[in-house]
């Protein structure tokens, strides 16, 4: 059964910055990346994904230059700032103590 988009959505920003402090990376292969890491259950829409790279740029979290591609269309590619890595600090650390509220909130303890 398919991960609801609702319940991942909050973290769509963390999930990019975590691709790209493996390296630099364009929005095809990040998707790419996160289909086969859920093992095909999640996949973010084109139109979410692009929304969250110009908010991440505007707030220096990434930055973005055109590849040299010799075969194909140009590919924009992104890069995690410094101001990105403290980001995903912060938005790891968010999504750890939400996870384990989630965790003690659903958890039901077996008799």
């Amino acid at each position: 059964m398919p991960i609801a988009s609702d319940l991942i959505r909050g973290h769509i920003d963390a999930i990019i910055l975590t691709r790209l402090l493996g390296g630099d990376s364009y929005g095809y292969e990040i998707n790419k990346s996160i289909l086969q890491l859920t093992r095909g259950e999640y996949e973010i829409k084109e139109a979410t994904l692009y929304s969250a790279f110009r908010r991440l740029e505007q707030a220096d979290c990434i930055s973005s230059y055109w590849g040299d591609e010799q075969t194909g269309a140009r590919r924009r590619y992104y890069t995690i700032t410094q101001v990105g890595r403290e980001a995903h600090k912060i938005l790891y650390g968010e999504w750890h103590t939400l996870k384990k509220m989630i965790d003690n909130l659903i958890y039901v303890e077996e008799n």
